[in-house]
């Protein structure tokens, strides 16, 4: 049997009698579109957060895009962010009309490096973007400086920093919103895609309910544009609801097996993941590094393992965005990391026995040197 990076059968078969209930629970309540799962949902994230607000949407895209615009993101400005992350961070700032400008990571975190962005602002910077990236979160102090400075806004990309802390702030609580995924890999997961915004700032929720919503308020009215058929989907809520209660509970199953794999990893020249002072990691993923990646994954695959690269191609050197006009180079440490990280198998049903392996085969294939 192979062993996958990530895997939710065993979570499902512990958890199958409560996720069929809350379909059932859907499908029976007589409302599909909108129902009550919805706004329950929304107020126990946002009470999770101590957030005034929570909009859900249909996935972590629609997220940040619906968040930009809500924040007064328009076609023409420049919104900063990093080339470390998912594609779908720069599509959204891509999707509203403005221009992602890129800043570097650092070396051991691979997070912004936030003491580039100021040399990065323009007359047209409207927003910051930072990612909470593979379970930890970006030192937002600094950005928070330069936004009151200039006039910026700051919205977090949390979509995979569910319950990770900074000073004892859950991430997508500093900045002016914070935008998640609920992708079935992601903490706190659904069982297909989803998405949500949370705030403070009323005037962005009610912007942000109408933008999900065809830009109405009521019924085949639109008095915002440009709307969009965002909603987040009533049998997604009821599960993310159900597992909301969870969230703790899968964290600290995460972090167990982090401290496993340190203990069994630690002496073998992997470069394991480097916890930012203040932060609570939260371990979506358990990024490793080592200058030989290519030839252990090839090793791996021989005793049947699926490793992933977090990310292999930065968003900067993507075909998709050479508009841009980026060059080779642009982004040193980014692409340096890039040819050199791999994801180990990381979720909360990982069994024991395969975490073992895990250890056990790499301590093997490192040591033939």
């Amino acid at each position: 049997m192979a062993i996958r990076v990530w895997d939710y059968l065993r979570e499902y078969e512990a958890e199958r009698e409560d996720i069929l209930d809350a379909v059932d629970t859907v499908f029976r309540s007589g409302k599909l579109v909108f129902g009550e799962s919805v706004g329950s949902f929304e107020e126990e994230f946002a009470a999770y957060h101590g957030a005034a607000h929570c909009v859900g949407v249909d996935n972590g895209t629609n997220a940040v895009k619906l968040g930009l615009q809500a924040l007064g993101v328009r076609p023409g400005d420049e919104v900063i962010t990093v080339s470390n992350t998912a594609a779908p961070t720069v599509l959204a700032i891509d999707g509203v009309g403005a221009t992602p400008v890129f800043v570097d990571v650092h070396p051991d975190t691979y997070l912004m490096n936030t003491d580039q962005v100021a040399a990065a602002i323009t007359d047209r910077t409207t927003c910051l973007i930072p990612v909470h990236l593979y379970g930890q979160c970006v030192d937002l102090a600094p950005l928070q400086q330069l936004a009151e400075r200039h006039g910026l806004k700051i919205l977090e990309d949390c979509a995979q920093a569910h319950g990770a802390r900074r000073n004892g702030r859950l991430a997508g609580t500093t900045g002016d919103a914070g935008a998640f995924s609920f992708y079935p890999t992601k903490v706190l997961g659904a069982y297909g895609d989803a998405g949500a915004v949370i705030t403070s700032d009323d005037q962005a929720e009610r912007d942000l309910r109408r933008l999900r919503y065809y830009g109405m308020e009521d019924r085949y009215y639109v008095v915002r544009t440009p709307g969009h058929n965002a909603r987040l989907d009533t049998v997604h809520a009821e599960i993310l609801r159900r597992k909301l209660r969870r969230l703790d509970g899968y964290i600290a199953a995460r972090r167990a097996i982090a401290r496993r794999y340190a203990e069994g990893l630690g002496d073998t020249g992997l470069i394991l993941p480097q916890v930012a002072p203040g932060n609570d990691h939260v371990y979506y993923v358990y990024v490793v590094r080592h200058p030989e990646r290519d030839d252990i994954l090839q090793a791996l695959r021989e005793f049947d393992f699926e490793f992933n690269i977090s990310y292999q191609w930065p968003v900067h050197t993507m075909t998709g965005f050479a508009h841009l006009g980026h060059a080779a180079g642009d982004l040193p440490v980014t692409e340096a990391a890039a040819d050199e990280i791999f994801s180990l198998p990381m979720y909360p049903s990982l069994p024991e026995d395969l975490q073992d392996k895990v250890i056990t085969t790499l301590r093997k294939i490192l040591a033939r040197g």
